[in-house]
């Protein structure tokens, strides 16, 4: 829904507002802080309804006034202003003005010259395919706030006018009662009324995977986020049932709080992006100012001002590498499919790149690190140890020894309400309801019980769902013999000091000062491990419905469930992987502390003995420079109980010390931290569709080990950019020198046309540069640190390397333009366009580009080593496409159109063999330069040892 269907206030029905204003009005009800400590008979009458729900007429009043309850749908860019941005290029910019003023001479000259028209018109065509695959490349459609909405559940159940009523959603208004029970989602934010045993999973919203219990009864003032009475927008429920009354729907929720939070948090710009409109900027001022010089210089010498003009036009266009955004973007269009096919979908081609340069990954926990699938473990009773194997809700595994612990899982599976449900086709074993008493259902099944059978041979007559005050959940159930059992499950120390009796051997033993003291120390031995400890006890009670004082006092104890939620196997190799290649890994979570630490030392994040640990409550505390010397501290940190905010800020403060930042994320909490950092990560299979949409790369078998690989294979894209930058840089240093050589010599025609110069560019030189950017990852990618985000793309080496290669070209095909010029005989002033030897002569040109290009790609396919130690055959694309380039140079030459269009003539095959010579020349002095740099660092090596 628009975000115009808003409404706020007393607005009249028709008039729209922005939907970030849009908020429940102070005059139809509370503050949304006060909204926990009201007592239920005052919460009715501040939101204007009662326990029979709303009337007809209230929520046709209401309706007006808030709208639906949805979040407004971001409207799809439009696709001319995006098409528009792709002419706004600097590169593009500076060949449309040359487009521009070549078309501005060819109207202006006398007589008009074809090749005129024909130069502006082939300027034209390479700025329009540009831009056709730049959109083509990078058109992706906005959809996170289209994504929020599928988390909003389409139907809930409302009492109105006293009647249970089915309907949609979006439908709810402020003060409507809803009614809800186990494995519903919530439909917005609401405030209990009524509650049995009601706990929900928090964890789309704030990182928490732990269920929490929800209370009706009132609680201080404060943000409703942290009330134990309100229930929110997205979120589910696992446990119990109750009523609710809203008083938040659509963008007024916490999930529109986000949705704002999110959509105003931009894209940032990648290293790339920085890097090559840096370079796009210098590129452009150098051409520009060449072409003026040679301007200059040339006029005075009474050459014609249009044919001088156009020639300087040439010369800038010969600097310009038409086809470099062409090639950068379909070479970055080769990695996202190569990341793909390793289960990483990018969804933005830069951000390919920008993953080589991750210098910090911020990650989640649950569903990122873990398999958020809470797993017993182990099982302590009788004063022994018993290990349970097998992870996840699949109840495959073992109990050792288990006979002295079946009556200990027995009592615990008895006292649950989740249930564990197979496979469906689609999904793998899953649990309807608490984690935690999921685990305890799949260790019962591993010790071959059938708890649906013990359920109705013991069926369950009452029940005292779990507190955070008494911290237990208790159920009472009628025994075989007629008798009543209670069966109590909790916190160690809880349940520990209402313990009277252990259970040994069949019989109860009193429990002495010595065997309590050892019952605690097994639970602190669990706890130590990391593990979340429950105890188990059980007792005889006298009636159906006994006290809640006589269920949990004078128990026996059972013993201990320990579990966790189980790291994905693959993620210790990752995280040791991205400590090789230099990269920090912090963990921001939701979730306690002490779980944060366990996890992270158990994946290898945490390996030091007193990491840095900081909580959302601490960050607040912080101003920018104090969370600066946090985030520089210790180089292992732990982020706990953070909210979006919070994650955000920390984003943002890494990014000011000059880190290239990776999120991770899989909840909606995580949608503004993902859109704000370098690259955000989301969970492709567990997941919400926020956080896939926010992220600009989605792990589809929501793997950690695929971030790695990733990393390593944005690494081997910026290599192979570095490639083809030397390689098409160092072919326009060929077309350039001759120009400018020919100018200072005083020859008044140019050694290579501007229209020869882009079918280079665009038609021998694309293809060589695409199969480069193919270029397999060198095994070496991932054991060096990630450059600096300051770092240049043009770095020193790469000049060097540019100039290198460019020379000798350059000194080759000057050599063959002036022997030709000079072996004919025919003065300087006398060549015109249409002599055979002066279109013999640029037609060498042209060629001694194309063939020592063909050498050239060869020769930058390796930093260091052997070209013919790599293999010439091991990218057989390359050798594909030089000679695709050479076929094109062969029809330029002897097809009469072509030779039209390009005032060529042809070659013969000893000009072909002076050509193949030079080109064999450039590989010969690159393996020598190879060669002596080998030879240098071993030498270096050596002396070091």
């Amino acid at each position: 829904m628009c975000a115009e269907r808003a409404r706020h206030g007393t607005a009249p029905p028709g008039e729209s507002v922005p939907v970030a204003v849009r908020a429940n009005d102070p005059r139809d009800g509370p503050a949304a802080a006060s909204v926990p400590a009201l007592p239920v008979r005052e919460l009715f009458d501040a939101l204007g309804t009662g326990p029979r729900g709303l009337t007809a007429d209230d929520v046709t009043a209401r309706r007006t006034r808030y709208g639906p309850n949805d979040l407004p749908r971001v409207g799809r860019p439009n696709l001319w202003p995006r098409l528009a941005a792709q002419f706004t290029d600097l590169f593009a910019v500076v060949l449309l003005v040359a487009s521009a003023i070549t078309f501005l001479a060819y109207v202006l000259e006398r007589p008009r010259d074809p090749a005129t028209l024909q130069l502006a018109l082939a300027i034209l065509g390479v700025v329009l395919l540009n831009a056709g695959i730049g959109f083509a490349q990078e058109y992706s459609a906005e959809r996170t706030a289209e994504s929020l909405q599928a988390m909003v559940p389409r139907a809930c159940r409302v009492l109105r006018d006293g009647e249970r009523q089915e309907l949609a959603a979006r439908d709810l208004v402020p003060g409507d009662v809803v009614v809800l029970e186990a494995g519903d989602a919530v439909p917005a934010d609401c405030r209990l009324v009524e509650a049995q045993g009601v706990a929900v999973n928090n964890a789309a919203l704030t990182g928490e995977s732990d269920a929490v219990s929800r209370v009706a009864e009132p609680v201080p003032p404060g943000s409703p986020l942290g009330a134990r009475n309100c229930l929110f927008m997205g979120t589910d429920l696992v446990a119990g049932t109750g009523k609710a009354v809203v008083f938040a729907v659509g963008a007024a929720t916490e999930f529109g709080r986000i949705f704002r939070l999110t959509a105003a948090a931009p894209r940032q710009r990648t290293p790339l992006q920085r890097q090559v409109a840096a370079m796009a900027r210098r590129v452009a001022g150098i051409a520009l100012a060449t072409g003026a010089v040679l301007f200059a210089v040339r006029v005075p010498s009474g050459q014609p001002f249009v044919d001088t003009f156009v020639f300087s036009l040439g010369v800038m266009v010969a600097l310009v590498p038409e086809g470099l955004p062409a090639t950068l973007s379909v070479s970055l269009a080769i990695g996202v499919r190569r990341m793909a096919r390793r289960h990483a979908l990018v969804k933005q081609l830069l951000a390919v790149e920008a993953l080589g340069s991750t210098s910090v990954v911020c990650t989640d926990k649950t569903g990122t690190l873990t398999q958020a699938e809470m797993t017993v473990v182990q099982l302590w009773a009788k004063g022994v140890t018993h290990t349970v194997t097998g992870v996840g809700y699949a109840p495959v595994g073992e109990v050792a020894d288990v006979g002295p612990v079946r009556e200990l899982l027995r009592t615990a599976a008895l006292c649950c309400d989740a249930r564990l449900v197979p496979p469906d086709g689609r999904r793998g074993w899953r649990v309807l309801g608490d984690t935690t008493e999921g685990a305890l259902l799949v260790a019962a099944a591993k010790a071959g019980l059938d708890t649906t059978a013990e359920e109705a041979r013991t069926p369950r007559v009452a029940e005292y769902p779990f507190d955070s005050v008494r911290k237990l959940m208790s159920t009472v159930h009628r025994d075989r013999d007629g008798g009543y059992v209670a069966h109590v499950k909790g916190a160690p120390l809880e349940l520990l000091a209402r313990c009277d009796t252990v259970g040994r051997n069949g019989v109860r033993a009193p429990l002495t000062e010595a065997s309590r003291a050892e019952a605690a120390a097994a639970a602190d031995a669990l706890a130590g491990q990391g593990l979340r400890v429950l105890a188990v006890a059980r007792r005889q009670v006298s009636g159906p419905r006994p006290v809640l004082s006589d269920v949990e006092s004078e128990l026996t104890l059972l013993g201990f469930a320990g579990m966790y939620d189980p790291p994905r196997p693959e993620v210790r190799d990752a995280v040791d992987a991205c400590r090789r290649a230099g990269i920090r890994i912090v963990m921001v979570t939701g979730d306690h502390p002490l779980t944060a630490e366990a996890v992270a030392r158990r994946v290898g994040i945490v390996r030091g003995s007193a990491p840095a640990v900081g909580t959302g409550a601490h960050l607040d505390t912080l101003d920018d420079a104090g969370l600066d010397a946090l985030l520089a501290g210790s180089t292992e940190l732990l982020l706990c109980r953070v909210s979006p905010e919070h994650k955000m800020r920390v984003v943002t403060a890494l990014q000011r010390r000059g880190e290239v930042v990776a999120v991770t994320g899989d909840g909606a909490n995580d949608a503004p931290a993902l859109k704000h950092a370098d690259i955000g990560v989301a969970m492709g299979a567990s997941g919400t569709d926020v956080a896939r949409e926010a992220a600009v790369m989605v792990l589809l078998d929501d793997s950690f080990a695929s971030i790695a690989t990733a990393v390593g294979l944005g690494r081997s894209v910026y290599r192979n950019i570095r490639k083809f930058l030397i390689y098409v840089f160092s072919s326009n240093i060929a077309e350039l020198v001759p120009i400018v050589v020919a100018t200072f010599a005083g020859f008044p025609l140019v050694p290579i046309t501007a229209v020869q110069i882009l079918a280079i560019d665009l038609g021998s030189d694309v293809l060589p540069a695409l199969a480069l950017g193919a270029e397999p990852m060198e095994p070496d990618v991932m054991d060096s640190p990630p450059r600096p985000r300051q770092e240049r793309l043009f770095s020193t080496a790469v000049m060097g390397r540019i100039l290198f290669l460019g020379g000798i070209q350059a000194l080759g095909v000057c050599a063959v333009f002036f022997w030709h010029i000079h072996a004919s005989g025919i003065p300087y002033a006398d060549f015109t366009k249409d002599d055979p030897v002066y279109r013999q002569a640029i037609t060498m040109v042209q060629a001694g580009i194309v063939v020592s290009q063909f050498f050239n790609s060869l020769a930058v396919r390796t930093d260091r080593q052997s070209v013919f130690r790599a293999g010439l055959l091991t990218n057989p694309w390359l050798l594909a496409a030089g000679c695709c380039g050479i076929a094109l140079m062969s029809a330029i030459s002897y097809a009469p159109p072509f030779q039209t269009v390009f005032g060529t003539a042809p070659l013969s095959a000893a000009d072909w063999a002076v050509l193949a010579a030079l080109g064999a020349l450039l590989l010969a002095a690159e393996e020598t330069r190879k060669g002596m740099l080998r030879h240098r660092e071993a030498s270096a090596k050596g002396g070091t040892r």
